[in-house]
């Protein structure tokens, strides 16, 4: 107990860890590589855990304007993107392929956990993650129409809701907990769940950087290209979000500013086919670094923003 909450004292600096250990210790991130998914579950029981049941409850009067926040971010931004790129004739390069993927994502499964590190309740990330999931293959279908080459509806469809299920066993399991064990929780109780999110966050980016190492040393200058674009795309779209939900309480405009560049995009790895996500492998690796620094800078950020 005393080292989780010593833990969630550090949590921001904790990723940062998990960030240079996956980077330094490459042999344990293959190693960590099959149980990734089974840490995106812990992750979400962890989330569910630490909100409750009754949080959840009481903020679904904002479905209808969460629902308007997720079409623009989902359905609108996507689909500019595309106009924009082919525009100026980029559609079909990995970088634009990239762009569009993060654009058309749904929330990042451990957005609720970076939402808590702010200082900002994860309850209405928690709403826009599972939400934004669950309509998910209703938005995807206009910009794969648009894109036939990025893979197919069937395909992500059946990614969203293995998603989905994952993340209702893992919530009915937590919300179980909290109606039962855990009915009164304690403040040291939740802070080490805030430390356990924090490690196994930590645990998590070690796997998800195996794909950089090697990158680093064989083609320096493609790393360095992926790693700007990718600090580019999701601190920018952070940025953007951030301003586009001025008037919103603090911790919808935090978790929509989290949701704004923090996207799922490992959903559509087994839609898109092996020539398009081949020189996407590095890319996936470079976009763990802006979202596990997403606690820090936008925290420092927004310090003071959200009153």
């Amino acid at each position: 107990m005393a080292l989780l909450c010593w833990l969630a004292d550090r949590g921001p600096w904790v990723l940062v860890a998990g960030i240079l250990a996956g980077l330094a210790l490459p042999g344990l991130a293959q190693v960590l590589v099959p149980y990734i998914p089974h840490m995106v579950a812990l992750l979400l029981f962890l989330a569910a855990l630490r909100i409750g049941p009754k949080r959840i409850v009481e903020a679904s009067g904002a479905g209808r304007s969460l629902f308007a926040v997720l079409l623009l971010a989902q359905l609108v931004l996507p689909l500019i993107v595309i106009a924009g790129l082919w525009l100026f004739g980029w559609l079909g390069t990995p970088f634009a392929t990239a762009l569009v993927m993060i654009a058309m994502g749904s929330s990042i499964s451990g957005a609720p956990n970076m939402v808590q590190m702010i200082g900002q309740d994860g309850t209405h990330a928690m709403r826009l993650l599972i939400l934004g999931t669950a309509i998910l293959p209703l938005t995807v279908m206009p910009v794969l129409w648009l894109l036939p080459d990025y893979g197919t509806v069937a395909e992500v469809v059946g990614a969203a809701l293995r998603l989905l299920v994952v993340i209702g066993v893992a919530s009915a399991i937590a919300f179980a907990l909290r109606l039962t064990v855990l009915c009164l929780p304690s403040n040291d109780t939740l802070k080490a769940i805030d430390g356990a999110s924090a490690l196994t966050l930590a645990v998590v980016v070690i796997g998800l950087m195996s794909a950089v190492n090697a990158a680093i040393f064989e083609t320096p200058l493609l790393f360095l290209a992926w790693m700007g674009f990718v600090l580019l795309a999701n601190f920018g779209l952070q940025f953007l979000a951030y301003h586009l939900s001025r008037g919103q309480p603090p911790d919808r405009r935090a978790a929509i500013t989290v949701m704004g560049g923090n996207r799922n995009i490992a959903l559509f790895l087994v839609a898109l086919p092996p020539e398009v996500t081949t020189p996407l492998l590095i890319f996936i690796g470079c976009y763990q670094v802006p979202m596990y620094l997403t606690p820090i800078v936008t925290g420092w950020a927004l310090r003071g923003r959200l009153a």
